[in-house]
């Protein structure tokens, strides 16, 4: 196993997720009246709030989705909440414009085609466990939990534990 650049990790400053397989488990329910619902992970909730945050690490969303579910998930977190990004690349530079950041400093964590360049663009690009074949390769951390269960606590672990070091 490669050894974990703590130095490039200690630097990140905000932390770029996608929603769909990163934060939920890439199922959605749907009821008769077409109302979506996902299932999400508290634990990945307290490594946003009680892990991350604290750490001083910015946290967002960055979702193709457009979709209330994601939206009212973002708002509980109190996390920014990109919906219907098409080129999210774009949102994950102008994100870091805003912040007077480069991308250097961002890690990304996604889980499908449509996250590959963030993962290869990011600083620190992650994908979950149980990403579409094809995107392991691409990043510098595969998770070991899945998307929906884990997953964005163990990164969130993982960047807060290498600020200490630092």
């Amino acid at each position: 196993m490669k050894k974990m650049p703590m130095e490039k990790l200690a630097n990140i400053r905000l932390l770029a997720l996608d929603f769909d397989g990163v934060l939920t488990d890439n199922r959605v329910l749907v009821n008769e009246k077409g109302e979506e619902s996902v299932f999400c992970s508290r634990s990945d909730g307290y490594g946003i709030s009680h892990v991350a945050k604290p750490a001083g690490i910015e946290v967002m969303v960055i979702s193709l989705e457009t979709n209330g579910v994601v939206e009212a998930r973002c708002r509980k977190l109190g996390v920014e909440c990109l919906t219907g990004r098409k080129d999210k690349l774009a949102a994950l530079k102008s994100a870091c414009a805003a912040r007077g950041i480069s991308l250097v400093e961002t890690c990304f964590v996604g889980n499908d085609a449509t996250d590959i360049e963030c993962i290869e663009k990011a600083g620190f690009g992650v994908c979950v466990a149980d990403a579409e074949p094809g995107l392991a390769g691409k990043a510098d951390y595969v998770t070991k939990k899945q998307g929906g269960k884990g997953a964005v606590r163990e990164v969130c672990e993982l960047l807060a534990d290498a600020k200490k070091e630092k």
